[in-house]
């Protein structure tokens, strides 16, 4: 089987980003552009991004995860430790995030070191999670080979007879915090003449900016 994509093609034509508008700390754009895009709509969930690592196996894997929170020190998501995800990162912390927003014609790219998030945090979010999500970490062996999803129905139902309310957080389930060392911004361009601004951390912890070409 084969099938010819090459006539799928669009014409990018919405927003501009010129080195004159865009604010010296990365955050502040990425800050900007994520409440755009929530007001713009068109996106389902603004905060689902890609996590790139690279496996145990050596290859580089990709997953779509939800951002619960950005600060100035960066950006960090929830997951299980154990996980295929969890140990990639144990052994190579340099991971990569990406957004594409393709309502607004728009993509983030975001290289950087990933570190396990305190413990207290990690608790208040685990907290705040509805009962069946918190349930679903206890049961989920995340990442290995189960015989069914009876299985998991199963394991599901024997955890709600023992907790009604109360839920307590695995010591393997948790937050990671991705400081980043460059973020790229992408805004689609007519003629593929994209504009890709590149922020990069310096030693002075300064942020350096770059036009790339497209």
């Amino acid at each position: 089987m084969q099938e010819d994509l090459s006539k799928y093609r669009k014409s990018y034509e919405k927003q501009e980003l010129l080195e004159v508008n865009v604010p010296d700390n990365p955050i502040q754009l990425f800050q900007t552009w994520f409440y755009e895009v929530e007001e713009n709509g068109g996106v389902e969930e603004t905060n689902a991004m890609s996590v790139s690592t690279i496996g145990l196996d050596g290859f580089p894997k990709t997953r779509v995860v939800l951002l619960k929170k950005y600060t100035y020190e960066g950006f960090i998501f929830y997951t299980n430790y154990l996980s295929e995800k969890g140990k990639a990162i144990a052994q190579n912390p340099n991971i990569c995030l990406s957004f594409f927003w393709a309502s607004m014609e728009r993509q983030v790219i975001i290289k950087g070191v990933a570190e396990k998030l305190a413990e207290n945090l990690s608790d208040g979010y685990f907290e705040s999670r509805p009962l069946g999500s918190k349930l679903g970490a206890l049961v989920s062996p995340q990442s290995e080979v189960i015989p069914s999803r009876e299985f998991l129905e199963n394991e599901l139902q024997k955890l709600e007879e023992i907790y009604t309310d109360e839920v307590p957080r695995p010591k393997h389930w948790g937050g990671f915090l991705v400081r980043p060392q460059s973020i790229e911004f992408w805004q689609g361009r007519p003629n593929r003449l994209h504009d890709r601004i590149r922020y990069t951390l310096t030693e002075d912890y300064d942020w350096k900016i770059e036009r790339l070409a497209p």
